[in-house]
Formats: C-alpha cells, sequence, structure tokens
C-alpha cells in the first residue's frame, strides 16, 4: 500500500502502477442488494433460473454500475492518506466494461496515476482504474476519473 500525506503527493507517482487492492467476490445477495437500491432489477442481474437457462455462463451478471461502485472502496486498499483534505469526484472522463462480471466471481482493483494538473483553483488528478476479473484476460472496467483536491 502506498502512504501519503495529501492527494497533492500523488504527483511524485504519475505513471506509476499502484499495488493492487485484495480481491473481492461478487455473490448474487450483493447483485440482489444494489438492484434494489438503484432500482435496476432486469432479469440478467436478479432472476436465477432465466440467467441459468439463456445466459452463456448460465450465471447472472453484476451491474456495471455495481462494478464501478466499488473504486472509491477498493482504492483505500491501495493508498492511503494521513492527512485528507478537501478533495471532490470531478468525474469520469471515460468508463467502459470489457467483460461481463458472473456472480461468484472474484475482482481487484488496480490503478494508474495518470497525471497531476494544476486546475480549477487546485490539483486535477486523473487516474486509470482497471478492475481485474480473476481467470479472465479482458477487464471488468476501465475508468478514468478525475479528482480536483483543493
Amino acid at each position: 500500500m502506498l502512504e501519503i500525506r495529501t492527494l497533492h503527493d500523488l504527483r511524485d507517482h504519475v505513471g506509476a502502477t499502484l499495488m493492487p487492492s485484495d480481491w473481492v467476490e461478487v455473490t448474487q445477495e450483493t447483485i440482489d442488494r444494489f438492484a434494489e437500491l438503484t432500482l435496476d432489477d432486469n432479469w440478467y442481474h436478479v432472476d436465477i433460473e432465466r440467467a441459468a437457462r439463456e445466459l452463456p455462463d448460465g450465471k447472472t451478471i453484476a451491474h456495471g454500475l455495481y462494478t464501478l461502485s466499488l473504486v472509491p472502496g477498493l482504492s483505500k486498499q491501495i493508498f492511503r492518506m494521513s492527512a485528507h483534505g478537501r478533495a471532490f469526484n470531478y468525474g469520469y472522463d471515460k468508463v467502459r466494461y470489457p467483460a461481463p462480471v458472473p456472480v461468484g466471481s472474484r475482482l481487484r482493483l488496480h490503478m494508474t496515476v495518470d497525471k497531476v494538473n494544476e486546475e480549477r483553483g487546485g490539483l486535477m488528478i486523473c487516474r486509470t482504474f482497471k478492475m481485474e476479473l480473476e481467470g479472465f484476460e479482458a477487464p471488468a472496467l476501465v475508468a478514468v476519473a478525475r479528482t480536483l483536491a483543493l
């Protein structure tokens, strides 16, 4: 795990791919809870019997946005700050879901610091997050995140 004082210290790690997070298992319970919270109850997420009949692997698949929602929590396993100042999720330049995430899969997060620039009264930190899907060549998620640190 990378230990830094503030997000500003990520300037020293531009171009670096940091150690990944721990693995996390995607369970049907977490998929169902996410479906309930987001009101997205499409059958391929929650209908186990239909998925067994109609999906290629015979398993339900996690929501892409569920995979994206794991980024903040798993990134805490990649780096830790001792003096967390004000920072805002400014958004994503690009989010892609190259591979579906079947129930029972394991995911882990990788982070690369792309660039850190003075912008909008603070530092704009751009990072690429890749969610590795155990046993698959393609990642489950690739997202370019922008964070404004003041």
